[in-house]
């Protein structure tokens, strides 16, 4: 819709237990944003680890709202969990919580590392497509799978239609974490961290399910720091596509911008704000209505 000109970032915060839940933060024009409820969180798991990651928000085709994440406590360890955690809103500010989604349910046992969910509307299946790093640790023979992307559809964020499927593995036989599908005339690209680049890196398809496609130059991050937990969005009114991600070893998030989805130029630290310290989260594009709506129930910083 074409009034959906403000931004809504949802976020964690940090690795000890209270931060793993979940925050909002607001912006007018994209690059400035400013927390709500005085950066404290919101939302929290009260299910399987009591620990909330990587939320991804996003606007259903009925008009209500979604967030699934991962469902993990990092002090339990790295490769400690098997399950994305989901809860349902029709107004972003009163949320209800499902019943886990667990791999274990649906023939990934041994399941360790299940992790930052996020979903695309497949309007040919008019079902939704999960996708998510998976890992398992087969214990019978002490063997790890990599880590790499997965999928499966659903139509109720409850239960899954079909059988998790790869979505993704790199060629080069390392993980692939942190996935992000943006689609733009009829392509479908996938950003993720490459664990080999330890950058974020790119393939693409012209179905959302793949397979996908390894171009010859893959890492599209302009910058040295090392980077995961990439999220991507459109700038209102403009062709600009903005994309921030975690700087995970030097601390801070980091921005750049591309108006063909393949070339990236940085966008300079003095002309963006995310100075409260969020970990990877999601971007939602929201109306007046439901930004004054937030600031009502929250308040703002």
């Amino acid at each position: 819709m074409s009034d959906r000109k403000n931004y809504l970032f949802c976020y964690f915060t940090g690795n000890e237990p209270e931060r793993e839940s979940i925050n909002y933060a607001l912006s007018r024009d994209g690059y400035h944003f400013t927390p709500v409820n005085n950066n404290r969180p919101f939302l929290f798991n009260a299910k399987g680890t009591r620990g909330v990651r990587d939320p991804f928000l996003f606007r259903a085709e009925n008009g209500s709202f979604y967030i699934i994440g991962t469902d993990m406590r990092s002090d339990n360890g790295w490769a400690s969990n098997h399950a994305m955690c989901v809860w349902h809103s029709d107004d972003l500010v009163n949320f209800e919580q499902y019943e886990l989604i667990d791999m274990n349910d649906y023939g990934l046992y041994g399941s360790v590392r299940t992790w930052a969910p996020e979903v695309f509307y497949d309007k040919e299946k008019e079902l939704y497509m999960i996708y998510w790093a998976n890992c398992q640790h087969i214990k019978e023979t002490d063997e790890w799978t990599k880590t790499v992307m997965w999928y499966a559809y659903t139509k109720d964020f409850r239960t899954l239609e079909t059988e998790p499927q790869i979505l993704y593995a790199p060629p080069c036989n390392k993980d692939a974490i942190d996935g992000d599908i943006i689609e733009k005339d009829g392509v479908f690209y996938l950003y993720y961290k490459d664990e080999n680049e330890k950058h974020i890196c790119y393939v693409y398809s012209d179905c959302p399910e793949g397979p996908y496609k390894e171009p010859q130059k893959k890492n599209i991050t302009v910058f040295s720091e090392h980077t995961e937990g990439c999220c991507m969005y459109k700038e209102y009114g403009t062709d600009n596509y903005l994309m921030i991600m975690d700087s995970y070893v030097k601390g801070g998030y980091l921005m750049q911008k591309t108006t063909d989805m393949v070339n990236f130029e940085a966008v300079s630290e003095s002309d963006y704000d995310f100075d409260f310290s969020p970990r990877h989260g999601s971007m939602l594009s929201i109306t007046d209505e439901e930004y004054d709506r937030i600031v009502k129930f929250f308040g703002e910083k």
